[in-house]
């Protein structure tokens, strides 16, 4: 990794943020390239959102470098502010200010100048202008979320970090929110953005995997989904939540999840005969007929697989 390379919109190596005794960035190395839409993922207390205001120079770090757009975070700071945009979980809005009023105010908190025209092209682009002259404090949720990224957008910046910005948004704003996330990747705008929800990561060019502060692995998420060593099976029977009690009993809970209306059973050595016995333990149990078949994983299968190898390492140190 070249840390100077213009292609890299960040560059961080070894970063570590204590608070306290509590590590909650331990050593992250990352990469994002110019242009792409990268995705931190990962669990509540991973550290996703302390990454997020490290690279954002709101936290200093207790060891570690990074470079933002090429600047370095902390001898040019400043530099890396004002090309930033960041949309944080708790993004504030003023509620008894119109949508059009609040896209004024932060205007002229960054010196935007001739900001009218940069506001209705924002507008426009957040499908916002119909509702221009609404209080934001009557918005529904996913129109806050719009708001808000138009007030992050406003003084143009290259690079923008987004935590978490779809949760708690319905599905169909979801949808309409990730429309203009790829508008704005269109512009040639990096994205990095933390999310707990697997099936959004897929949606990103590159995704890293974060647990206890550190990346577990990183890379396209065609490629995380291949480095799942060994293989997935999907387990059909009659009652799943009954077929899931009994295939319980005995087995690590990362090798045995139960998603609802999918049974999987991942087999960390692939032989075919586990899942073959899984099966003839169902029929033996009168919870047939059960069947399996090969499946390729999701990103979510290779987190749970991850993590529960990184439990067993974990309890393997303290013997």
């Amino acid at each position: 990794m070249n840390e100077t390379t213009p292609a890299l919109a960040i560059a961080a190596h070894g970063l570590v943020k204590r608070f306290g005794a509590n590590t909650a960035v331990a050593g992250l190395d990352l990469d994002v390239r110019r242009g792409e839409m990268f995705g931190l993922v990962g669990p509540d207390g991973a550290g996703k959102s302390t990454v997020i205001r490290l690279l954002c120079g709101l936290l200093k770090p207790d060891d570690g470098a990074a470079r933002v757009l090429g600047f370095d975070l902390l001898g040019a700071s400043a530099e890396v502010k004002r090309r930033i945009g960041y949309l944080s979980q708790n993004f504030t809005l003023y509620g008894d200010l119109t949508i059009d009023e609040n896209i004024e105010f932060f205007a002229e908190l960054h010196g935007v100048g001739g900001w009218q025209a940069r506001r209705d092209e924002l507008l426009a682009f957040t499908r916002l202008t119909p509702f221009r002259r609404r209080l934001a404090g009557a918005l529904s949720g996913g129109m806050k979320k719009k708001l808000a990224l138009a007030c992050t957008l406003v003084h143009t910046p290259e690079l923008i970090f987004l935590d978490e910005p779809s949760t708690g948004v319905d599905p169909v704003s979801r949808g309409e929110f990730w429309s203009i996330l790829s508008g704005i990747l269109a512009q040639g705008v990096t994205i990095l953005m933390t999310t707990p929800y697997l099936d959004e990561a897929e949606r990103c060019h590159r995704v890293a995997l974060l647990y206890r502060g550190r990346v577990m692995r990183a890379g396209t998420p065609a490629e995380i989904r291949a480095g799942l060593p060994g293989r997935l099976y999907r387990l059909e029977a009659p009652s799943l939540p009954a077929a899931y009690r009994v295939l319980a009993a005995g087995r690590p809970v990362e090798q045995l999840v139960l998603y609802g209306d999918r049974l999987h059973l991942w087999s960390p050595t692939g032989a075919e005969a586990e899942a073959r016995a899984a099966v003839a333990q169902l029929d033996t149990a009168g919870l047939g007929p059960a069947r399996f078949q090969e499946i390729t994983p999701t990103l979510e299968d290779v987190f749970i697989g991850l993590l529960g190898a990184e439990g067993a390492s974990d309890e393997k140190a303290k013997i």
